[in-house]
């Protein structure tokens, strides 16, 4: 094609021939990219020179176009003579003598190879885009080629440059005088282009726009609208010119040019995209185009439209100068863009949307104008783009931080960082380099020392810090495949590094979001982990692929098939670089209930310990106000504020309102206010995902709401009945037994009918459904008669079959025998369905059992009346230990297996403590012939549980039954006296609600309605985090909404130790007054684990102690103190902890002996990582392994404590010398590079 570049062929490559450095500006669409590379390809063949050409780009998308683009013009094949590199992507082949590539694979492949020889020309596309890697990448480019590559061409390239500047950078010295790089301007652009400011569209559109304001960039309503109308009016300037078909170039135009939008980021893309598909009638073909659409998608933005509609492509910075679209006739600019910039309080990056520099903006310009003349309108006024909108761009390298370009400067070796990176076109500032210094001495991937002498200056490369720089991925994700290899769950961390460094694989589309975080709950498998998710969906990903259609399953299961396909791609990738540092995943035997939930623990400290200093403790929750406002119920609860007068009638429409959520158990209305709760659908215990789910519909934006009657609508229906009272009367609604009950104000939560004669009883124990959690039936003899009659009169009946479809807690009879006797009918409730068969619970023993569908019999209505016999019982006063928790998620097969065999099938005495939510708690006793002993003292004794105290609601249940049983006893309880005529009343009332209900749900009568918006569901329990260090404490911590941890809850408010969530990625919200977390695990529920991880993660750390230096009280971790001011030296990242479990000197020796067996795995020197055979590092894991475990096993368990403050917060250096034992590690000299040091002991008084 004849483009502008062409007239100049020849006097371009004798420049290029003749000149090191040259500099080419030229107009987008000038030729630069796709032509210049082939003129020298082209001479070199002519002369028959050797060749390897390498052309950079700043984008994936734009190296893979370009490259199929020239193959085509060549009519070569695609990796043959004309291919392309991207991340792990690669299309080339010995022969191959142009090539594209990203500006990252450039930089890496130099890092290795510290010289530029490999390639005879290197051309830098796009260099105005001032990225941190593209100032690294001109930086080496400058350095080699005046040490060991002097005869590499190297050619930069921009439409819109600051030429002048890069000419000095690039200057070579001649006689003592600078002379500047040599500077090529392309003549001409392909068409011209008028642009057009806010100021011109005034007439065009009446809209009032706000005045803009350089510090506050944002997009209005009205703009938006504006921008709209501007596409809109296309239709009508294109009718005033005369209609023809241009042909250029062979190309044939369609009549209505395309438009192409410039958008600041997906959710604008978003709201656009959704404004512009309302326009039904206007024939617009809409395209959005960013980093994480599919190949699919973007491919279409290429097509030429449907003839007689319009393209239409809302784009990012990607269509900046990545991409070209041919046939775009209009830009919009709203001449904005997101940066990541550094937070000043946190160092924490965050995403700031920032005024786009004229340099972005005129290249934006270019995209419009290649096959006509172009039209560019920019969404702000002139006097705005003239004084305020900045000329350039700010580097990124001034702004973003430096760690994995620091890492590549230790790999290159051409002195310390901070001379080289001072040689930058602009250099970073000194505080930024010291910093990022500072951060990889804490990540361990530089050395660091103990005596808070030079820690600020450069540090040593560790073994760690080499094998980060050579992983394409993450610092944290990097460390975290490090500390795999050495706990033995290498191959889950390169799941979760691989997945964490593409586009979540998890679908959450905006219409389905309830269905979406289901499945991402269901393969968390309990476990509060947002990568834990990922291994496991990932897992089931690979074993299923081979057997189901894939992108059924991916449907099925919300999962993005090509997005995952990627992650197994990089997976792969991650896996080969591992292994050339002699890490290599172990083939996996078909792991046991318990190796499975050892190997789960063992990742979620690895995880824990990648992402160090990322942590944050879960703040308390007041038992009594949470217990007040769920009104006592079950924390399993939601609630509904902002309910109408006489809600209860709108409980069909609320149970709908949560369908997505899953099955509502009952419903209690109490003043304004709806409490919902859910049937435990899993197996896990926690909480249930019915109740995250109902919290996340209170996200969702939009609110809930009922449609409801007008109050003297309802009041009329009551006939001369007064029914005011009934406004906001206490109503359960229960659905399982279809029941709609009035609650008296003045009865209270027991029932003395219901009671138990006398609390201790003795029980036949016939289901256990955990350990401490068990159902039976009371086996006194009058229960028993009670029992022999019910059966009978069942099983004299003739029984018919159940005529309705079956679903989940269907009340039925079923059959059940033990072995050799006859089948006998009894009561039953249907849990599962499947198939052919249900699984049944029977509702007077409390065992279960799968039966035939076709075997169930509907129960006559009249045994409804008889209460159901079977029981559901917790222990008290007892927790799982950590010994259970890590080899079962809560309790150990052991643990299980242990309590089935002491109580299953047994007949036990139970005394009853309280009567929680209908579960009895108590305490459970086997009678042996001298004493009785507690089951619960059994467990504690063996390790399988430890003592725990009684929830706050437990204890005020207990008194009040103590009260109610001494009264009995003493003969002072009187049955409520008013209790009769309270029951009357309580039969008017239920008469009153079922005649309201009756009337409103006649179809036939219409009733006016209006709508009700509803506050909530919310609930006490949700947990709010703070930051472990004291610097970010008081600042609010908000969990990414996609993850599993944005709606935690504390079941379990009257446990009193901390409890951790990690996070993955820290940034800060454009204010810097919240603290953003994502991908977060919330760490298991084990008194002293966040002190414990801490401890062993730090670089550095002090012991705090009382006065009297009796015991230890606290710890002070980070990365030390400078030895001259005194002060900490990465202070925002130090954490002070307080123990609320106690330490003495046998834990940190324990804590020391591990980092010592971790050091071990991770060393250079002959003795280091590359040289360790297979048996060898199988043991060395294997002993990590044991000590981990050891030190979170204690037994007996670590003793709880009040914590205590550190009088002097975050002061280092406060313990006297004489009283500090440092730890040397036995230095062999055959080891070096290692992670940790390890921790001086302070001495106590014994």
């Amino acid at each position: 094609p004849s483009l502008p570049i062409t007239k100049n062929r020849e006097e371009l490559i004798s420049f290029i021939e003749n000149n090191s450095v040259v500099i080419i500006r030229g107009a987008t669409g000038s030729g630069k990219t796709t032509q210049l590379p082939q003129f020298i390809l082209d001479h070199c063949n002519e002369k028959k020179a050797a060749c390897n050409i390498v052309v950079t780009q700043p984008r994936k998308i734009g190296a893979t176009s370009i490259a199929r683009w020239v193959a085509t013009q060549r009519k070569c094949t695609l990796g043959s003579m004309v291919g392309y590199q991207v991340g792990l992507e690669k299309m080339a082949t010995e022969h191959t003598r142009l090539i594209y590539m990203t500006t990252g694979v450039l930089l890496q492949k130099l890092v290795s190879a510290k010289c530029l020889t490999e390639y005879s020309h290197i051309f830098v596309d796009e260099v105005h885009e001032r990225t941190e890697e593209m100032d690294f990448l001109l930086l080496i480019l400058r350095k080699l080629l005046h040490s060991n590559s002097r005869y590499v061409k190297i050619i930069l390239m921009s439409a819109t440059i600051n030429c002048r500047q890069f000419a000095e950078y690039f200057g070579t010295l001649v006689r003592g005088k600078m002379n500047p790089a040599y500077m090529f301007e392309v003549p001409g652009a392909p068409y011209a282009i008028e642009e057009f400011y806010l100021d011109n569209l005034q007439n065009l559109f009446p809209y009032r726009v706000d005045s803009l304001h350089l510090d506050d960039p944002h997009i209005s309503v009205e703009m938006y609208n504006l921008a709209i109308g501007l596409i809109q009016s296309f239709d009508e300037m294109e009718g005033k010119v005369p209609r023809k078909s241009e042909k250029e170039d062979g190309m044939i135009l369609s009549e209505r040019g395309s438009v192409l939008v410039f958008l600041p980021g997906i959710n604008e893309i978003c709201y656009m995209q959704e404004a512009l598909s309302k326009l039904v009638h206007k024939r617009l073909q809409v395209y959005s185009l960013h980093s994480t659409v599919t190949m699919e998608e973007q491919n279409g933005v290429f097509l030429s439209p449907v003839p007689g509609y319009r393209k239409v492509i809302l784009s990012t910075n990607i269509a900046e100068s990545s991409v070209t679209v041919p046939d775009v006739k209009y830009v919009i600019d709203f001449c904005l863009v997101r940066h990541l910039v550094c937070d000043q309080d946190t160092n924490c990056q965050s995403l700031r949307l920032t005024w786009a520099s004229k340099t972005n903006c005129n290249q934006r310009k270019g995209r419009a104008g290649r096959v006509s003349k172009g039209y560019c309108y920019r969404l702000v006024t002139k006097e705005f783009w003239n004084n305020e909108i900045p000329e350039y761009m700010t580097p990124e390298m001034l702004l973003a931080p430096l760690s994995s370009i620091m890492l590549k400067v230790k790999l290159l070796n051409m002195g310390d960082p901070r001379s080289l990176l001072s040689a930058a076109l602009s250099p970073p500032n000194i505080g930024n380099i010291v910093r990022t210094v500072l951060q990889l001495k804490e990540m361990g991937a530089l050395s660091v020392k103990s005596d808070g002498k030079g820690q600020n200056e450069d540090g040593e490369l560790t073994f760690l810090g080499r094998v980060l720089a050579h992983l394409p991925v993450d610092l944290y994700l990097g460390k975290m495949i490090v500390l795999g290899h050495v706990f033995g769950c290498l191959d889950e961390c390169l799941i979760i590094a691989a997945s964490h460094s593409l586009k979540s694989f998890f679908a959450i589309p905006s219409m389905q979001q309830l269905a979406g975080h289901r499945s991402k709950l269901a393969f968390a498998r309990g476990t509060p982990s947002d990568s834990i998710a990922f291994v496991n969906a990932f897992k089931v990903m690979c074993s299923q692929a081979k057997s189901t259609d894939e992108l059924d399953w991916g449907r099925e299961n919300f999962i993005q098939i090509k997005r995952i396909r990627e992650v197994a791609e990089l997976y792969e990738d991650l896996k080969n670089r591992a292994s050339q540092f002699n890490m290599h995943v172990q083939a996996n035997n078909e792991p046991d209930y318990t190796s499975i939930h050892r190997l789960q623990f063992i990742l979620q400290v690895v995880i824990a310990g990648a992402y160090y200093p990322n942590y944050f403790i879960q703040g308390e929750i007041d038992e009594d106000l949470a217990s007040r406002e769920l009104n006592g119920l079950n924390p399993r609860t939601t609630v509904l504020r902002n309910l109408p007068p006489y809600s209860f009638l709108y409980y069909k429409q609320l149970q709908s309102l949560f369908r997505l959520c899953g099955q509502v158990k009952s419903i209690s209305f109490e003043s304004s206010r709806a409490y919902m709760e859910f049937y435990r659908t899993s197996k896990d215990s926690g909480v249930l995902p019915e109740v995250s789910l109902a919290l996340l519909l209170a996200q969702q934006g939009r609110p809930m709401e009922l449609s409801v009657y007008p109050i003297e609508q309802i009041e009329k229906c009551a006939g001369n009945r007064n029914i005011t009272h009934m406004k906001y009367t206490r109503v359960n609604v229960d659905f399982q037994n279809q029941s709609i009950c009035p609650v008296g104000v003045v009865s209270s939560t027991i029932d003395p009918d219901k009671l138990p004669p006398n609390r201790l009883f003795v029980v036949n124990i016939t289901e256990v459904v955990e350990v401490g959690h068990f159902w039976g039936f009371q086996a006194d003899e009058a229960s028993l008669e009670k029992q022999r009659h019910l059966t009978a009169d069942i099983n004299k009946r003739t029984l018919h079959p159940v005529t309705v479809s079956l679903y989940p807690n269907l009340l039925c009879v079923a059959p059940y025998s033990e072995l050799n006797e006859q089948s006998l009918y009894y009561r039953a409730k249907i849990l599962h369905m499947r198939g052919n068969t249900v699984e049944v619970f029977f509702l007077d023993f409390g065992n279960a059992a799968v039966v035939a569908s076709s075997s169930l019999r509907e129960l006559p209505s009249d045994l409804l009346i008889h209460p159901f016999q079977a029981q559901e019982f917790q222990l008290i006063g007892i927790r799982p230990s950590a010994q259970s928790i890590i080899m079962g998620n809560q309790w150990s097969s052991r643990a299980r297996d242990r309590f089935i065999m002491l109580v299953k099938g047994k007949s036990l005495i139970v005394s009853l403590y309280s009567i929680l939510h209908n579960v009895m708690r108590v305490q459970l006793l086997i009678n042996t012939e001298t004493t009785n002993t507690s089951v619960a003292d059994i467990l504690v004794e063996e390790g399988h549980a430890v003592i725990a105290e009684e929830s706050f609601d437990s204890k005020q249940n207990h008194d009040a039954l103590m009260s109610l049983y001494k009264d009995m006893e003493t003969g002072s309880y009187v049955p409520n006296a008013a209790s009769s005529s309270w029951k009357d009343r309580k039969r008017e009332d239920k008469d009153l609600i079922d005649s309201l209900l009756a009337h409103f749900s006649k179809s036939d009568q219409s009733f006016s309605r209006t709508k009700v918006q509803l506050h909530g569901p919310s609930t006490p329990h949700k947990i709010n985090f703070h930051s472990l260090s004291h610097k970010t404490y008081y600042k609010t911590v908000c969990v990414e909404r996609s993850s599993i941890n944005s709606l935690a809850l504390n079941e379990n408010p009257h446990h009193k130790h901390q409890r951790m969530l990690v996070a993955g990625m820290v940034s800060v919200n454009s204010t810097g007054t919240c603290i953003l977390l994502k991908n977060a695990s919330l760490m298991p529920d084990i008194p002293g684990l966040p002190v414990l991880i801490t401890m062993l993660f730090t670089p550095l750390m002090e012991l705090r102690t009382n006065e009297e230096r009796t015991c230890y009280t606290g710890a002070l971790c980070g990365l030390g103190w400078n030895s001259q001011t005194q002060e900490g030296i990465l202070p925002e990242h130090d954490i002070e902890l307080a123990f609320d479990v106690k330490f003495d000197v046998e834990d940190i020796t324990e804590i020391n002996a591990l980092r010592m067996a971790i050091n071990c795995l991770v060393c250079d020197g002959p003795f280091g990582t590359l040289h360790l055979g297979p048996e060898k590092i199988s043991n060395l894991q294997e002993n990590c392994q044991e000590r981990l475990l050891r030190l979170f096993t204690k037994s007996p368990p670590r003793e709880a404590v009040s914590p205590v403050y550190y009088e002097n917060l975050e002061k280092w250096n406060q313990v006297d010398p004489s009283l500090r034992m440092d730890i040397q590690k036995p230095d062999s000299g055959k080891t070096r590079g290692f992670l940790f040091q390890l921790h001086p002991v302070t001495l106590l008084n014994t």
